[in-house]
């Protein structure tokens, strides 16, 4: 049965209309301008900066893994940011891991090797999420590429907390982020105030430092081969450049003969 065509007409203008008023009602909230940043490893011969990396993993070890993991990396990683492998060592064995079974079949605990991947904050989701209100606190081993823009937007998440507007009310077990998608987050700032870490390089360890310093480690985290991709990219270009000029002289000089 066909539908007569002023009714068919304003069926789709209706359609229309609600998309038009969906969109102007969730745009605001959605359409968050992160602030961009200069990160020396994002360039075509970027690199990451060792001390840094370093900081980066401080922040992480000492303030971050209380709830987060990076579960995709094992500790021996760690030497490829500039660690000696005894202070890998050293670091691993600070964990105890669950291994096994033994000889009588029951798990049991031990130091973590270097060979380990990093341990998990929970054992989990269940004790996560019961840990965190309700909260899931995800992997951070690969989100600065499980976010758009993932870079600025994770150093724009951890410096944007601030106290709500007046006109909104952040319910308990909220706070307010002005980079985060709806402006309200559960979980609390992890870098409340400066000093929160001691670097061992004495650099001040100011909010900004310390997010710039940890989203550095984890930018190297989700792409540990960066470096090597760019390096070996660059050989390739020079190589299929070279190629590309001596195929060029010899169809020149085969040429060159018929004519």
């Amino acid at each position: 049965m066909k539908l007569p065509s002023f009714l068919l007409k304003l069926a789709i203008v209706s359609a229309l209309s609600l998309t038009t008023s969906a969109t102007s009602v969730f745009g605001e909230t959605t359409e968050i301008k992160i602030p961009q940043q200069e990160w020396g490893f994002t360039s075509l011969f970027g690199t990451f900066d060792r001390a840094a990396q370093q900081r980066g993993f401080q922040v992480f070890r000492e303030v971050c893994s209380a709830c987060h993991s990076i579960s995709k990396l094992s500790y021996r990683n760690l030497t490829e940011i500039g660690f000696s492998t005894e202070q890998v060592k050293s670091i691993a064995a600070q964990d105890q891991v669950v291994d096994g079974p033994n000889d009588e079949g029951e798990m049991f605990e031990r130091a973590a090797l270097p060979s380990d991947r990093f341990k998990r904050p929970f054992a989990n989701e269940q004790a996560a999420r019961a840990n965190n209100n309700g909260a899931y606190p995800p992997d951070l081993s690969l989100i600065t590429k499980a976010r758009p823009d993932g870079i600025n937007y994770l150093y724009a998440l951890l410096i944007g907390y601030q106290n709500p507007p007046s006109d909104i009310v952040v319910p308990d077990g909220r706070y307010y982020n002005h980079y985060f998608p709806g402006h309200q987050i559960s979980m609390p700032s992890p870098l409340p105030s400066a000093g929160l870490v001691s670097y061992a390089d004495g650099t001040e360890a100011t909010i900004e430092q310390m997010a710039k310093d940890v989203t550095t480690f984890l930018a190297w985290a989700a792409e540990p081969e960066m470096e090597y991709r760019k390096k070996l990219g660059v050989q390739v270009i020079f190589f299929l450049t070279v190629l590309t000029i001596l195929l060029y002289l010899a169809k020149r000089r085969i040429w060159a003969r018929l004519k």
